[in-house]
């Protein structure tokens, strides 16, 4: 959902700011104004290319700022559409006065500040929450959340994979259970063909990569080292190698510990100094105390060097043979190390491959059987998914054609066309491809949506779809543009009417020539081109406050602001509030 935009140096526009409300925002303007530089605007801070000739003449670059609110779910539902929080700070001097007010995070809603700068040289630079960042990373963070529904933009409805998504989105539960199924089937069955041609490619093994196997398991198991054994015999080894030093140190130590005048009997000596004077000085039983600790101390550690020196051993036989043994692990290492580790997986590696091909037959026709079973478990997944797909299509198509009727479209229809795809098209999606097609007339032939000619059709089109999607649609934002192209009289107030539903559910801008839907805006922007004789052009953006309003809104009935407009137009906020 969009916070603010900010805009500086794009085509007529110096300096802009834009606070759409959570709800409907609507932008008017007289024909050539600029309200195309703000869809440029919006389509830079998308991601989408860049052009040099954006820059405002006389400009080193232009710069399009936006803050952005994720994951929140759909705050326009949850506020009732009403403006959140108090007046977005930075606001430009362009928008200064317009009482805008920023849309605010709501509770599990992430905050995202990007930033897009082209300079005059057609060079592109992107941050996102002040960090470095390309394009592509500005195209994922922020377009999948707006739609922009014109007939030439890059939007969902004139994709066909998006009409899928689009048909689940709006069958919920209905869906989920059959599709969660699917999709375990699907991976299940692909994991197990992966298994197969690896058992069929080992099975196929090259002789040389069969001997050199095959040589490999027996070298390891020559030796057959176990797991941990290698640091545990290194360290019984340097025991056995240094034997007698270990012995010497020890013996030296209980001597010097116990032995006549060693240092438990120095330390008995000092025991009774101490004990005879604390009769004249009680202070110093702590000492004595003290040293009777220590002597325990003493005589564990001389019990324990005594025992330890008993209990060494020196058999040149076992050691010799504990050297081999180690030498030998060494040469695995050196072989197929560098660690033991390494030695261990050459070997299971080795052993793997010559059990494929000596069992290649039976392990080939196991995987086989089990590729039978997930691909039979598959084609049910795919029919139940099917079948529910199948029901719910017409479903929808008659809903949204329900909508476009509304907004007086005539006789005109949705059609979702399902088309089953062959095993090896199957995707993770599921085994059928869907597309939305349009039927202008009763009797007419329907064709693909890309192909519908009217700006005016494809943005009514993608208004109803919007509208039946509701809550389940994952897009937070639609900016419309053409939506009311040739459209007049009772249409523009059913085109309001829908245009105020969808804003209950979806943060909604539209740029509008028509009276019946600026008087429904919940924030209303006025775009104006000034002319300053040899001075440049400028686009300027007004958010109206409610006294502004009337006189735009007669404007637009009128072309002028006369009593008798300005008391309709005031006549239709009332209406439009009531």
């Amino acid at each position: 959902m969009i916070d603010e935009i900010q805009v500086e140096n794009l085509a007529l526009i110096r300096e802009a700011s834009l606070v759409p409300a959570r709800g409907l925002t609507v932008l008017t303007g007289e024909t050539g104004a600029g309200k195309t530089a703000l869809l440029s605007a919006l389509k830079l801070i998308m991601g989408e290319r860049a052009d040099k000739s954006m820059v405002r003449e006389g400009a080193e670059a232009l710069r399009v700022s936006g803050r952005f609110y994720f994951g929140g779910g759909n705050a326009a539902a949850a506020t009732g559409g009403e403006d959140a929080a108090d007046q977005s700070k930075g606001a430009s001097s362009a928008a200064e006065g317009n009482g805008g007010e920023a849309v605010s995070a709501s509770d599990g809603e992430r905050e995202l500040v990007a930033m897009r700068r082209v300079n005059a040289e057609g060079r592109s630079r992107v941050t996102l929450d002040g960090e470095m960042a390309s394009v592509g990373e500005l195209t994922r963070a922020v377009a999948p959340s707006i739609d922009l529904c014109g007939q030439h933009e890059h939007q969902r409805l004139m994709k066909p994979a998006e009409h899928l998504r689009m048909l689940d989105a709006w069958m919920g539960a209905e869906v989920d259970e059959v599709f969660h199924s699917y999709q375990q089937a699907y991976d299940a069955a692909k994991e197990a063909a992966s298994e197969l041609k690896r058992v069929k490619a080992a099975g196929e093994a090259s002789s040389a990569r069969l001997d050199e196997a095959r040589f490999t398991l027996r070298q390891i198991d020559a030796v057959s080292p176990q797991p941990g054994e290698y640091d545990e015999l290194s360290a019984e080894l340097s025991r056995s190698e240094h034997a007698e030093a270990l012995a010497t140190a020890t013996d030296a130590a209980h001597a010097a510990l116990s032995g006549d005048g060693g240092a438990l009997d120095l330390l008995g000596g000092a025991i009774s100094a101490l004990e005879g004077a604390a009769r004249f000085d009680a202070s110093l039983d702590a000492y004595v105390g003290s040293l009777r600790e220590a002597g325990y101390v003493l005589e564990d550690v001389a019990r324990e060097a005594r025992d330890y020196r008993d209990g060494v051993e020196f058999d040149p036989e076992l050691l010799a043979e504990k050297q081999e043994r180690i030498a030998a692990m060494q040469g695995l290492m050196r072989s197929y190390g560098p660690r033991m580790e390494d030695v261990l997986a050459k070997r299971e590696e080795a052993a793997e491959l010559v059990s494929l091909v000596d069992d290649a037959a039976e392990r080939e026709a196991e995987a086989q059987r089990t590729v039978d079973e997930a691909e039979a478990a598959l084609a049910d997944a795919a029919a139940s998914l099917a079948l529910a797909r199948e029901k719910a299509a017409p479903r929808f198509a008659n809903a949204v054609s329900a909508q476009m009727a509304r907004l007086e479209m005539g006789s005109a229809q949705l059609v979702c066309e399902l088309q089953d795809l062959p095993r090896e098209s199957w995707t993770r999606s599921g085994s059928q491809a869907i597309e939305f097609l349009f039927r202008p007339g009763a009797g007419m032939q329907a064709r693909p949506l890309a192909r519908i000619a009217s700006g005016g059709e494809i943005s009514r089109v993608m208004l109803a779809v919007k509208v039946v999607l509701g809550q389940s649609d994952d897009v937070d934002t639609l900016v419309f543009d053409e939506v009311d192209a040739g459209v007049g009289g009772s249409t523009a107030n059913a085109l309001a009417e829908v245009l105020a539903d969808l804003a209950q559910t979806h943060q909604v801008l539209v740029v509008t020539h028509l009276a019946q839907v600026a008087v429904r805006g919940e924030a209303h922007y006025a775009v104006r081109k000034v002319e300053g004789g040899d001075v440049i052009p400028e686009t300027k953006l007004q958010r109206l406050s409610d006294e502004e309003r009337p006189a735009e809104i007669a404007r637009m009935l009128s072309g002028d602001a006369t009593e008798a407009s300005l008391a309709h137009a005031r006549e239709m906020i009332t209406g439009a509030r009531a």
